[in-house]
This record gives C-alpha cells, sequence and structure tokens, in this order.
C-alpha cells in the first residue's frame, strides 16, 4: 500500500494522533510492549471486543506507519509474528503514562481493574 502523503502542514499533535489514535492502536502497542511478539490470534484473543476484519485493518495502518513490523514465516502452516519498531518503543513510556493516569481516574471512580494494570491483558 501506498504511504500516506500530507500536502499541507499539519500539527504535530494532529500527526501523532493521525498514527496512534483510535480506539486499538494503543493497545496493540502496548501488548506488544509487554510480550515482544504476538501472533495474529494472540493479539486477536488480547482484544476481546476488536472484530477481525479491524484487527486486520488498524495492524496493515500501524505497519505502514513505521509502527510495527510484521514477519511472515513461509511455513506450513504459515505463520505471522509482530513486534514493535524502534519508532513504536519511543510511544511507550508516554502509553505507560496513560496506562497509569487510567489507573488513578478508575480508582477515583471505583471501576475494577481487570487482573493486572501492569500488563492490561485478558486472560483466558
Amino acid at each position: 500500500m501506498a504511504k500516506k502523503s500530507i500536502d499541507t502542514p499539519i500539527c504535530a499533535v494532529d500527526f501523532a494522533f493521525r498514527r496512534i489514535g483510535g480506539k486499538y492502536k494503543g493497545r496493540i502497542l502496548w501488548y506488544l510492549h509487554i510480550h515482544k511478539v504476538l501472533r495474529y490470534g494472540e493479539l486477536r484473543r488480547s482484544i476481546i471486543d476488536i472484530t477481525t476484519k479491524m484487527l486486520t485493518q488498524t495492524l496493515r495502518e500501524l505497519e505502514e506507519d513505521g509502527l510495527v513490523h510484521r514477519e511472515v514465516y513461509h511455513t506450513m502452516p504459515p505463520r505471522v509474528e509482530y513486534t514493535l519498531t524502534p519508532s513504536s518503543q519511543e510511544l511507550i513510556p508516554f502509553i505507560n503514562h496513560l496506562r497509569q493516569w487510567g489507573d488513578r481516574q478508575m480508582a477515583k471512580e471505583n471501576i475494577p481493574v481487570i487482573g493486572s494494570s501492569a500488563d492490561c491483558v485478558i486472560k483466558d
């Protein structure tokens, strides 16, 4: 797929949120940070409210933006693994800061946290 072109000047915040905004991108980046390498099915099980179509689309966008590396292994059955790129690793401290903020807000509102908020992964 072609790289998105931006012809008019935009704010750096707008640029950043175009890359990591949305319901799933930050969560995918966080799960990849925690687990280092995840296969498609592992990501699908980690994010319980995402459809197959949306996960595929979001992973493609993250790959196009240079935030996720997709490694295809030509084995039987075929295997695909996803990892963070150096560029996306720079975002992890900010995502962690958002996680900490979420912990505080949820505590204030007495909202229960699923498992450990350190990894935010729902276990089977």
